[in-house]
């Protein structure tokens, strides 16, 4: 950057003052493109500056949004270190790892299935804690709560929209995605489009669809190259496709397989997408997974949720 530039960069985009030990210019946090000495000057320069700061917000949050998440929101098997499996269930029904209310921690069927091989006691296979008969997955699951966990607290707000407390469902669904957990913002987004405990409201609905696609959640991901595609913004539809193929999303392929006959898809950014699809596969198989397959019935000792 130039010293021009940097000049410009340290002046109110209003007023011109420059900045001093006295004067602290700060940042438009939309934008963040122009600096204003204060709250005054920000108003005034509002309606020059809005066009182009909507603009600018608009380039920033596409950076982000269309950047290839690391990999999916369920991370690694903290067992094993391999990335849990995102499965073929397009319901998200996957059941490749579990829950665990002791620890909060999702471990993958293949160390379920190492650590029922190795132990007659039913345990955590993360923390060890026992598991007992009775209320003491309960008294788990409020501890975790109480520390505030964000999947605890996803699980409060699911009883609560079960039982039909759709307020307390919602003010403990956005709890939940406040703290982090991705999955409870693809609720929210759910909820603002079918209208369900909230207002329709779309514009809410592709911001907490986007914070889970940010966050990893494939299916989010997915979901907002469907809806690209159905507005006609084809070239935004392939992005999310191809990331959610990175992540080892199969319907994802299917969809792009679908783009490429229609003409929106080249034919190397969709062999690009095979490969990576395989790779993120492949890269969530371990010999112990593939036991856990072929032995299910070992898996069927007390745990936590599913995915």
């Amino acid at each position: 950057m130039s010293a021009a530039a940097d000049e410009a960069d340290e002046i109110c985009a209003a007023c011109g003052i420059p900045a001093c030990d006295d004067i602290t210019l700060k940042l438009c946090t939309a934008c963040k493109s122009v600096r204003y000495c204060g709250v005054e000057c920000q108003r005034k320069h509002r309606s020059q500056h809005k066009r182009a700061c909507k603009k600018r917000a608009a380039e920033l949050r596409d950076e982000i949004l269309f950047r290839q998440p690391e990999g999916t929101h369920f991370g690694d098997c903290p067992i094993c270190f391999i990335p849990i499996s995102t499965g073929t269930d397009e319901d998200g029904n996957m059941n490749t790892a579990a829950h665990y209310p002791c620890c909060s921690k999702m471990i993958c069927n293949g160390c379920i299935y190492e650590s029922a091989l190795q132990q007659t006691e039913q345990k955590c296979p993360f923390c060890r804690t026992p598991f007992q008969e009775g209320t003491d997955t309960e008294r788990m699951v409020k501890k975790r709560e109480a520390a505030n966990d964000p999947h605890a607290i996803r699980g409060v707000a699911g009883r609560c929209l079960k039982e039909g407390n759709f307020i307390e469902g919602f003010k403990y669904m956005n709890q939940a995605a406040k703290g982090g957990n991705m999955d409870a913002h693809y609720q929210l987004a759910r909820m603002y489009i079918d209208g369900k405990c909230v207002e329709q409201d779309m514009k809410m609905a592709f911001y907490h669809w986007e914070e889970a696609a940010i966050g990893g959640h494939h299916i989010a991901r997915f979901g907002l190259g469907l809806m690209e595609g159905n507005h006609g913004r084809h070239e935004r539809q392939v992005k999310h496709l191809i990331i959610a193929a990175n992540q080892g999303w199969g319907a994802a392929v299917k969809q792009l397989k679908m783009c490429y006959e229609e003409g929106h898809v080249s034919k190397d950014e969709f062999a690009a997408a095979l490969r990576a699809y395989q790779r993120a596969i492949d890269a969530t198989k371990s010999p112990q997974r593939e036991a856990a397959k072929r032995n299910p019935e070992l898996l069927n000792v007390k745990r936590g949720n599913n995915l």
